[in-house]
């Protein structure tokens, strides 16, 4: 059984209703995907289906997304947070000191999963600025690991699901205001440290005083002196289980945040501002800003990092990793690979270069992959990866090129995320297609981190882009490593960037070409090489 069917299985016998639900891109000027399920899920509000059929169906859709019925069938509501203005509210109606399951989602935003109250509460659109409700009679979608994921140390599986907070639950019911400061008197307003509430009081007591700074021993001062004002003997073993509680949360907010900083800081070059990492990361409470601060003053101090020019918060990443090369011995003749379109006749390619081909959905870039490796299968080993449609789309496809099955000469292997793990150094490695649904700053350190393993071989990788632009996702960031990088939309094909030219007097950037595409493989050319 494979990682994400266990996935769908661990759900399913949480008790949660599921229903698979398949991605729709974002149409042109958008950015938001959209979710369409995939089955009939109406008794699905009301019955949850069968470990047998679950399995059935997730088989059958094998690249289908989580869905799960939310409210009272699964006793689960999630807070669907969209943008910076959701999450300045959010900060609000839900308390700093709460441990709530968390995930991020394939369009950049973020929800967090409470116990759904009791009576359940139906799902609202923009109760308030940037926040959804998944409550009664509607679905949400469940973390697969790749295009939805757990935020660290907060899943379901380390973290126990909360009622809804008091202040979220009046939003809820009476949709009273309760943000930017403007806090509504008779939301929960029940006093401090009574019964029922204790442990938790307790814990975001010790919450805070570890935020604050204050040393271990004097928060168990402060918590003792709480626990005899109420007039009880204080538990030495519980005031520690929460201070224990409070300082791991905090340790792991911490390293996720400095993860996260250290990723972006990696992945760009030149020199970026700090409110750069704020946009990027979604960071909009005080303590996270402070809390990069402190990571970029560390990275600073690591060499990693140094400050530039007079502006407040402005610094360059060091590239300050360096090896020498024995430059008299390297072998000046470049890769023999054959190109439709006779992109050959114009471009030379050298072993451990990448070229990128950036599409919009349905213009070509699989025809394309499909005829490189129909032109190249003879004469060099070729691994295809690839998260388009499975081994059985794959067969139709290729049973279009009148190529008897046999005749086909490379390995093929069903892929969507980690490609510079499996990549053959020595190989020609193809993959189609590099799948970012978030933090598209990424995409230039993915492509690196695949250039950085070939050493005789070479990669082809295939992204996506909106239509009308020459770069895929990732903007600029994924022009800096290729060494060829061509934009296809329907019926047109551009070198936006070749370094290396097979003629010195025909410079091929900005070079198109005009074709047709006949029965999904086959090319008809209708212009020769040229510009525009």
């Amino acid at each position: 059984m494979n990682n994400r069917l266990e996935t769908v299985l661990d759900y399913q016998r949480r008790g949660f209703s599921l229903v698979p639900f398949r991605a729709i891109a974002p149409a042109p000027g958008e950015i938001k995907w959209k979710k369409k399920p995939l089955i009939q899920w109406t008794d699905r509000q009301k019955n949850i289906p069968d470990e047998k059929t679950i399995i059935a169906e997730f088989k059958k859709y094998p690249d289908a997304l989580i869905g799960c019925v939310t409210g009272g069938v699964s006793k689960i509501g999630t807070l669907d947070i969209d943008d910076d203005e959701g999450r300045k509210i959010a900060d609000e109606l839900v308390p700093d000191s709460l441990l709530v399951p968390t995930f991020e989602t394939m369009s950049g935003g973020m929800q967090m999963m409470f116990q759904n109250p009791d009576p359940s509460i139906p799902g609202q659109v923009r109760f308030l600025p940037g926040l959804d409700y998944r409550g009664e009679g509607t679905c949400a979608i469940l973390p697969d690991g790749n295009r939805y994921r757990w935020l660290d140390g907060l899943s379901i599986r380390e973290v126990e699901l909360p009622p809804l907070p008091g202040a979220l639950l009046s939003a809820l019911i009476n949709n009273k205001v309760y943000y930017r400061g403007v806090v509504d008197k008779s939301v929960d307003s029940a006093k401090l440290f009574t019964n029922g509430r204790r442990d938790n009081d307790l814990f975001r007591t010790a919450n805070f005083l570890v935020k604050g700074g204050m040393p271990e021993n004097e928060i168990m001062q402060v918590l003792e002196n709480l626990i005899i004002s109420w007039g009880e003997k204080p538990d030495t073993k519980w005031i520690e289980t929460k201070i224990k509680s409070a300082l791991q949360r905090a340790e792991r907010r911490e390293r996720t945040l400095s993860t996260d900083v250290r990723d972006w800081v990696l992945s760009t070059s030149g020199v970026f501002l700090s409110t750069d990492i704020y946009q990027c990361l979604q960071l909009s409470t005080r303590d996270d800003k402070k809390n990069v601060s402190i990571i970029l003053k560390r990275m600073c101090d690591d060499n990693e990092l140094e400050k530039y020019g007079n502006k407040n918060g402005q610094f360059r990443r060091l590239d300050n990793e360096i090896s020498p090369l024995d430059w008299k011995t390297a072998d000046t003749a470049p890769l023999n690979l054959q190109w439709p379109f006779g992109i050959h006749n114009l471009v030379n390619l050298y072993p451990g270069n990448v070229a990128i081909i950036a599409g919009y959905p349905n213009a070509g870039k699989t025809a394309l992959i499909h005829n490189f490796i129909k032109l190249n299968q003879c004469q060099y080993d070729i691994h295809l990866f690839s998260s388009e449609g499975g081994r059985e789309e794959l067969k139709t496809r290729l049973s279009k090129f009148n190529c008897p099955f046999d005749d086909w000469k490379f390995s093929y292997y069903e892929r969507s995320g980690d490609f510079a793990d499996v990549i053959r150094p020595d190989a020609v490695n193809i993959i189609d297609y590099l799948e970012i649904h978030d933090d598209f700053y990424k995409v230039g350190g993915i492509i690196k981190s695949i250039s950085d393993k070939l050493k005789k071989g070479f990669a082809l990788i295939a992204i996506q882009k909106n239509s009308g632009r020459d770069e895929g996702l990732g903007g600029a960031r994924g022009l800096e490593k290729p060494r060829l990088y061509m934009a296809m939309d329907s019926g047109r094909l551009k070198i936006v960037k070749a370094k290396s030219w097979v003629d010195s007097h025909n410079n091929p950037n900005g070079q198109t070409i005009r074709f047709k595409i006949l029965d999904g493989c086959k090319f008809v050319i209708e212009s020769r090489w040229g510009r525009e």
